[in-house]
Parts: structure tokens; sequence; C-alpha cells
């Protein structure tokens, strides 16, 4: 009989995966297109946590020459059924594996001596080589001198190519070269760039660029013209690093990126994947909320792709309920200090509410085009997987979404982090006046609401913006109160579904909430705004009378034309619908509760 599968976080080593008993989703085809199918060098950029490590691994165990005993690891998987190929090309080949993931130091010196350490690492895993009567002496020299440390930069340099030459000549079988997180170096060396380090042939070189320099030649050398010792390349990590780069002039290289059809189905669990390790463990009944919560990416043609790291520890901690397991696992460096910038807030406030938006995804990504070019945050968004391509657009552009609940929650995250380092709102003010909406207790809701727009909103913000050729105004002052009051009720995602200027009734509502609990509250939002109170007002009465005026015009329109519809349909009692009016005077809110009323009173 055979023992139940288990579900074990922490492995990269495919072997010890097996071995383990770990429940594997079948991605062994792989082998068998990377070897067909593939370029002679392919680079396979994803997300980060969606089984590049383990993938590769797998191919190493398959293809490795030394690994005589790994054919029955594969015994029950779709590569088996393969008998031709596996007996062809099952472990037949010398085979090196390394991971450039954890080279992510601040200073040049310290990443150098990373890599020294991975290759050394590597030499002495093939240390039987110099025992080699293929190897000269003098090669076996300098494969010493690597090992004890004894070699300048620029032989490690070339230690790679050199490592595959001297196993060609051991085994007398071209090598398979496989890299995983190829371009964490260079990520984190343009993160750390901030002043340059002079070098011995007295040039001015920065951190990211003797990081690009060695690569060119650490990857550059193994891959590029060297064809006696070289079966097949694959490289994978999150972006396709472009032109300034390391792929400037390599030949029969591809990149199978996220917008690729080829190996689209290979990183990531599919839908009918997902729903076989649910049933599996006996939770195929929650597939409809790991849907909402995992589901959503799109790589290639293939949609429906879930998150692989967040499915396994859903099933490992199930108990726990629903939570963004992911979030963590990416660096958000790059990415994080572009989101406050004028002109993307009101992209991703667009996203939270669930629209799509229109970009350009660049392939080719050049570090030395992001300081000026600001459009490229979309496609770093989108390549580290906090966003998925939907379609193809207008010329070229790709339509990209939030794709699901948990990625949601990093761009409500976002909207808390604005409000914290603009006006140092604390969580509970945002949570009090949440709570006090949501049970109906309007004026606490108008209290704590005024409390924190005041501090929010300055006066340029609440200014209109207009083009500056044409004088036209395309963002108005409803606009910009709509955007910050979604921004604060984005606190509410996780049990309310939140949504803007969608059509309900007769006409556009401006925010409504509803909830995934039918017995809570739904919510309906329509905002107004008036001049502040003028000189010639000196009877607070008058101003008054003025709001007041605004707020009846906002609720008779949520009246007369049904905005309420939606939630009606969507199962949630006329009773429980909360229907307010916000009218903004300048800086301060003021709110009030409409009650059904005749069409005319």
């Amino acid at each position: 009989m055979t023992s139940k599968k288990i579900i074990e976080l922490g492995y990269s080593d495919f072997k010890e995966f097996i071995n383990s008993g770990n429940y594997f989703v079948d991605k062994s085809m792989l082998i068998y297109d990377l070897l067909t199918k593939g370029a002679y060098i392919s680079l396979m950029p994803r997300p980060k946590r969606f089984g590049k490590t383990l993938n590769l691994s797998m191919i190493e165990h398959f293809f490795d020459i030394q690994k005589k005993d790994s054919a029955k690891l594969f015994a029950d998987f779709e590569i088996a059924k393969e008998t031709e190929f596996c007996k062809k090309h099952q472990n037949k080949y010398p085979v090196i594996n390394i991971s450039l993931k954890n080279i992510k130091e601040t200073n040049w010196t310290n990443c150098l001596d990373g890599f020294k350490q991975i290759v050394i690492k590597l030499y002495e895993k093939f240390d039987f080589l110099l025992q080699s009567d293929k190897l000269k002496e003098s090669e076996k020299k300098r494969f010493k001198d690597i090992i004890k440390e004894n070699s300048s930069e620029k032989k490690y340099k070339t230690s790679l190519q050199d490592l595959s030459e001297y196993l060609q000549k051991h085994f007398k079988k071209k090598v398979i070269i496989l890299v995983d997180e190829y371009d964490a170096p260079i990520i984190t060396a343009f993160n750390n760039t901030n002043s340059p380090i002079k070098t011995s042939d007295k040039e001015n070189k920065t951190y990211y660029q003797k990081v690009i320099s060695f690569m060119q030649g650490f990857l550059g050398d193994a891959y590029k013209g060297n064809d006696t010792n070289l079966k097949k390349g694959l490289l994978t990590g999150v972006m396709r690093v472009g032109r300034e780069s390391i792929f400037l002039e390599w030949n029969n290289f591809s990149v199978y990126g996220i917008t690729s059809h080829k190996f689209d189905t290979y990183f990531g669990f599919t839908e009918k994947e997902t729903k076989n390790i649910l049933t599996y463990f006996d939770l195929q009944n929650k597939i409809y909320d790991v849907k909402k919560w995992y589901d959503g990416y799109k790589f290639g043609t293939t949609s429906q792709i879930y998150n692989p790291w967040s499915i396994v520890n859903y099933i490992d901690r199930n108990n726990e309920g629903f939570k963004a397991y992911w979030v963590n696992t990416s660096d958000p460096s790059l990415i994080k200090n572009r989101l406050t910038e004028e002109g993307v807030k009101e992209k991703i406030q667009d996203l939270i509410e669930g629209k799509m938006i229109e970009k350009e995804l660049m392939d080719d990504f050049v570090f030395a085009d992001f300081e000026t070019d600001r459009e490229l945050i979309w496609t770093l968004l989108t390549y580290n997987g906090y966003l998925t391509q939907v379609e193809k657009g207008k010329y070229g552009n790709y339509k990209l979404k939030i794709p699901n609940n948990e990625i949601k929650i990093v761009f409500t995250n976002i909207i808390m982090t604005w409000l914290k380092s603009e006006v140092k709102i604390k969580r509970d003010l945002l949570i009090s006046m949440s709570e006090n909406l949501i049970n109906s207790r309007i004026t606490e809701f108008e209290k704590d609401f005024r409390k924190i727009v005041r501090g929010t909103i300055s006066y340029y913000d609440t200014a209109e913006k207009k083009d500056k050729n044409t004088d036209e105004v395309f963002i108005s002052h409803e606009q910009i109160y709509h955007v910050y009051t979604l921004g604060l009720l984005a606190i509410l995602s996780d049990d309310y579904k939140i949504s803007s200027n969608k059509e309900s009734g007769e006409g556009r509502y401006d925010i409504m909430l509803i909830p995934y609990d039918k017995s809570q509250n739904g919510i309906i939002i329509e905002i107004k705004k008036i001049e502040k109170r003028q000189n010639n007002e000196k009877n607070i009465s008058k101003f008054k009378e003025r709001i007041n005026k605004k707020l009846d015009e906002a609720l008779r329109q949520i009246e007369i034309n049904e905005y309420y519809t939606e939630l009606l349909d969507s199962k949630i009692k006329l009773d429980n619908i909360i229907k307010l009016g916000i009218v903004f005077a300048g800086k301060i809110p003021y709110v009030k509760r409409g009650y059904p009323f005749k069409v005319g009173q």
C-alpha cells in the first residue's frame, strides 16, 4: 500500500523532496520540452516562489551522469512514459547547477567574495576531477587554486566555462549548465549603487557596473561561444535584464517570459493541478476560496495559474484560514519607492477597485532607464508577480490587473503606508472609522473620518489637475476626494468587495461596499463637493444650509437612480443597506445617512 503523500516546506533538492514523501505536482515534461523545443540557451523568468529552484533540481537529477540511481525518482511521472527519450538522455550528461539567489551584498568587495564562495563549493563538488587522467597538470593546478582561493578575479570570472571544459574532457560528454536566480546580484547591486567605487585601472565604476562586468565573463564565457563543451543552458530569474547587460551578443538565446506561449504551464499550478492537490488533501470544498485568494495569474496563453507557494502553505496550515503567504517572499526594494509617485497612486487605486490598466511590458529591462522611464514600474510589478497580464491591448500593450485577494492585501497595505507616511495616521483610528461605518454608527464614523481626512488632504491634493497646454481639467475636485475616500476604505477589503464608478440601477454610483457575509450591512456612498465657507456667510446657519442641501442632493441621487440595485442583486437585505451622502467643504467632510423617500420629495 502506497503511503499518503505529505506537504513539507523548505526543500529545494528534488531527490530529498521526493524521498521525503512530498506530494509533487508533476512538471517533469519540462525536461523533455527543454531538450527538444527549447533554445540552445533559455532564460525563463518568473516571480519568486513559483517553482524555479525545484524545477532546476529536477532537471539536474534527470540528466546528471553521476546520479545513475535517480531514474527511480521519475518512475511515477509523465517523463517516464517517454521511454526512447529516457533511454537516450537520462543520466547521460554532466550537469552544473548553481544558484546566485544569496548574493545580496551591499558592496562589490563582499559580492565578489560571494561569487568566490559559490565557485569554491561548486569546484569541491567536482574535486574527483583532480584524479582524472584526462586533465593536464596545469588545469589541475588552476582547479586547486580556485578551491584554495588563490586565484585572481579574472580566473573566477572564467571559472564556470573552465569547469565545463574539465567535465567535458573527463566524461567525453557535453555539459548542461543551469543557473538559478541569475539576476539577484544585479538587482542588489543596482539597489546599493549610490557612489562610484574606484578601481585599480583608474576607472570610476559603480558597484552595479562591476557586477555587470563580472557576469559578462562569468556567465558569458560559459554560455557564449562554448559550443565544444555546452549541451544546453538554462537560466531562471525574475527579470530579463536588457541590452547593457550580459546577453548582448549571445547567439541561440531565447527568453520564455510571462507572455511567452512556450513553457507557460511549468511554473505555478494550473487549475487542474490545484484541484487535484486540494482533492488529495481533502480540501476540495475550499476551491472557491482558494481561487479568490491564490489564482489569477496568466503566463503565455494559460490563464488560471495559481501561486504554488501560497497553495502548499495553505494546505499545510489550512486550519489557520486564508492569509497572504507569498507577499513577504519577494524583495520590493526596486518597487516600493515608485509607488508613491504622482500618477502611480491613481492607477493603483484603479487596480484595487478591480479595474484593469493598459501598459507596455518591457521584455528587455534596462536598469539604466529606470531612473528616467517612470512607466517601467508596471513591468516590474508584473514580472515580480504583483500584477498579471490579462490580454494584449492596443499597440502591443497589455491589460494588467491585480490577480487575487492575496496581492490585493499588498496594495491595501500600500495605501496604509501612504497614509501613515504622509500624515502619521494610527491604524487604530482607521479601524475605528471602518468599524463605525459598517456597523451603522454614522455620527462616530463622521468624527473619525473627519479627523483622518483633515490630516490627510493638503491644499495641493485638493487642487484640480489641469493640462498645462489646454487648461482642461483631467482630475476634478470630486475625483480627488473620491480617491482618498477609497484609499481609507481599502482596510475593509478582506471582508468587503469595494467597487467604484460602476453602473447600478439607472446610473453610476461613487463607492459601494458589498459584504462577503450577506448578513452584514452593504454600503453605498455618493460624494459631493462645495466651496468652503464664504466671507458673506457670517451666520453659520447659512453655511450649514448649503451643506445640507448638497447632502440631500447626494442622497436623492442614490434614491432616484436606485444605485443600491447591485446590493439587492448581491442578496443584501434592503434593511441592511446604508446609503450615505458625503460632502467635502475644503478639507472637512460632512456625512448624512439617507432613508427611503419618494421621488420628488
